[in-house]
């Protein structure tokens, strides 16, 4: 009898207001019943209020003048940051001097003999393919350039991931701390941190590689510590049962099992870092990078692709190699004595090119490339880019969009009060998290404010809602096609490759060709290069889909598209979750560089700090980026808690 009395109360409740949404919008609504009038009488509505922001470019600017004073004098700058930059060129010499060496032949021979013995004769064939198209196009000393800066940074990323997963594998205490570190490692655009990094170690070489780690580390460190946290624990516990200590464990038992972990960490440490080839060559990393980067100054698609296209290559082939390596759990028997083989083929081949003097890639040897694309890109320009008759061109279309979606969606944001979007990011972040969530993200809304950047934040939102919402529409669309069609999902695997290893800067070119300068420009870009990731998360939650409730749809009756409405898609939601996270950090980050041809907002306050060697417009934008992405990255995302609970 007590317990119907103590249940009652809650039986008694509105049908409405048993919904964990409901409550958590009720409260919310009383809390801003009571916190609203308040702040509306002391600071009004409208934008952010100046009374509430904070003035950084002061403190920032001597800062930066401190360090360009004491860069030649300081015992910090000579003693320490000194020797890490002559380490660090020393060692890009040292791999460059070895691949220039090796000749063409050997470099490529080295790599088609490490794919073969890797993932087989057809990677290795693709491995060959790749080098050679390489010379042909005349961009064999460039790629030496961007693969010898490459090894090293990829080498730095790999140790520092490693030692940072480690510590936050084996510590909760390090993972709680190191999480929101490496968030915003990965969230800050690139050209906000170049900026001080140039400032310490100037243009050159040693920044160019210190930004690259500062990207790709992230990843490692993430799949170390999920690699360790996630080991058996039956095997964990078996190996403690016998004696071993705490280092016996991380070797014989830890590491070995985290190994697919580990290799996919090394995966996405290469991608980024060959993503950041292109950037870094603002900061005079040279190589493939300078060229595309030369082309873009200059709108010249021709020679964009034909830099673009090696970058792209080494990519796909690093990205085989080293996910065949994952798939591999173990060595062969034998597998030592073919490595070996290998080895002595790759130099006796490399030997042979030296007596032969054929080191360097013949002149006669190259295609190109750059004159049939221009003429192409010329053509597409003077027939689609206007005039086009009923649809209108490709300036039409982008003009339409700045009209009829940009530009609403940024003067309603910037219409609404300022704590009406703090309201609403607070009610996205709780319905979808826990009230930590939406803390956190009105927390990172706010300190946009504070910082004075309101209104460029909330035009760069603009961009990111457009661009987000094209390519989910288009991203869930294709990934459902590529779900349901083995064909289709192999003959889209090799666009969905050269599309995501592209570097970001290539996609401007073509862009500002077909679409000019502006804001549309820089979304469509934006568009291109997230969704290949949305595709590819959404074709995959939807085939790890549990047969038995497809099979259980079918036999009652259901069809096709009943089976994906009523049975994948909500199956697949974690998934289509992570598809729509992915695509929002992904579309933030070429937001950003969207800068470079007209984007505006944040994107160009990044880009002029950098250009201008302005410390403080540079890193109040990059952190107001940071502090976006954070936002977006909580209302996006639901918790585990959440996930379970199926709301």
């Amino acid at each position: 009898m007590a317990t119907v009395t103590a249940s009652a109360p809650r039986l008694a409740l509105p049908g409405v207001l048993r919904h964990h949404a409901v409550r958590k919008l009720l409260l919310l609504g009383l809390a801003a019943a009571v916190l609203v009038p308040l702040a509306d009488a002391r600071w009004a509505s409208g934008s952010w209020p100046h009374a509430l922001t904070v003035d950084v470019s002061k403190p920032l600017a001597d800062a930066s003048n401190w360090i360009i004073d004491n860069r030649d004098s300081h015992p910090l700058f000579l003693y320490f940051f000194g020797y890490i930059s002559n380490a660090v060129v020393i060692s890009v010499h040292a791999v460059y001097l070895l691949l220039l060496g090796a000749g063409w032949a050997g470099v490529t021979a080295i790599g088609a003999l490490v794919a073969w013995r890797v993932a087989g004769v057809r990677l290795a064939l693709g491995t060959t393919v790749a080098f050679l198209a390489c010379g042909l196009l005349g961009m064999w000393v460039p790629t030496m350039q961007t693969l010898a800066l490459m090894v090293v940074a990829v080498l730095v990323s790999v140790i520092v991931g490693l030692v940072l997963g480690l510590a936050a594998g084996l510590s909760d205490r390090f993972d709680r701390a190191l999480r929101p570190v490496l968030d915003t490692m990965q969230v800050l655009p690139a050209f906000a941190y170049l900026l001080p990094v140039v400032l310490v170690f100037g243009i050159g070489v040693p920044a160019a590689v210190l930004a690259t780690v500062v990207y790709a580390a992230p990843p490692m460190a993430r799949l170390t510590a999920l690699g360790l946290r996630g080991a058996d624990k039956e095997v964990l516990e078996a190996v403690e049962s016998l004696g071993a200590t705490a280092p016996q464990r991380l070797l014989t038992a830890r590491l070995p099992l985290a190994r697919k972990e580990l290799l996919l960490g090394l995966n996405q440490t290469i991608m980024m870092a060959l993503s950041m080839a292109v950037i870094a060559s603002v900061i005079g990393a040279g190589g493939l990078g300078d060229r595309v980067y030369q082309a873009l100054a200059s709108v010249d698609v021709g020679a964009a692709l034909e830099a673009g296209i090696p970058i792209v290559l080494l990519a796909v082939v690093l990205d085989r190699i080293t996910g065949a390596a994952g798939e591999n759990a173990g060595e062969e028997p034998g597998s030592r004595l073919g490595w070996l083989y290998a080895a002595v083929a790759a130099v006796a081949v490399a030997l042979a090119g030296r007596l032969a003097g054929r080191l360097d890639w013949p002149d006669a040897w190259t295609v190109n490339l750059a004159e049939p694309v221009n003429r192409a890109v010329d053509w597409m320009t003077a027939h689609l880019y206007s005039g086009v008759p009923v649809v209108g061109g490709t300036a039409d279309w982008a003009g339409h969009f700045t009209t009829w979606a940009l530009d609403p969606v940024r003067s309603g944001l910037q219409w609404l009060p300022w704590w009406s979007v703090l309201l609403l990011v607070a009610a996205l972040a709780w319905l979808i998290g826990t009230w930590r969530t939406a803390l956190t993200a009105v927390l990172a809304m706010a300190a946009i404010g504070v910082l004075g950047v309101w209104k460029p934040s909330l035009d760069t939102l603009s961009q990111v809602l457009a661009a987000v919402a094209v390519t989910l529409v288009l991203g869930f669309a294709i990934g459902i096609a590529a779900a349901r069609s083995d064909r289709f999902e192999r003959a889209l695997r090799p666009v969905l490759d050269v599309f995501q290893t592209m570097p970001q800067f290539v996609y401007l070119i073509p862009v500002v060709a077909l679409f000019g300068v502006g804001r549309a420009p820089a979304v469509a870009a934006a568009v291109v290069y997230a969704l290949p990731a949305v595709v590819r998360i959404t074709a995959q939650g939807l085939r790890q889909v549990d047969p038995a409730a497809l099979e259980s749809a079918r036999s009652l009756g259901a069809s096709s598209a009943q089976q994906l409405r009523q049975v994948q898609l909500p199956l697949a939601r974690p998934a289509l979750l992570l598809a729509l996270n992915q695509g929002v950090v992904l579309v933030l980050a070429v937001v950003i560089i969207g800068g470079l041809v007209g984007g505006g907002a944040l994107g160009y306050d990044v880009v002029f700090g950098l250009a201008q060697g302005d410390l403080a417009t540079g890193l109040v934008a990059g952190a107001a980026i940071v502090c976006l992405g954070l936002m977006l990255d909580r209302v996006t995302q639901p918790t585990r808690r959440r996930t379970k609970e199926g709301v």
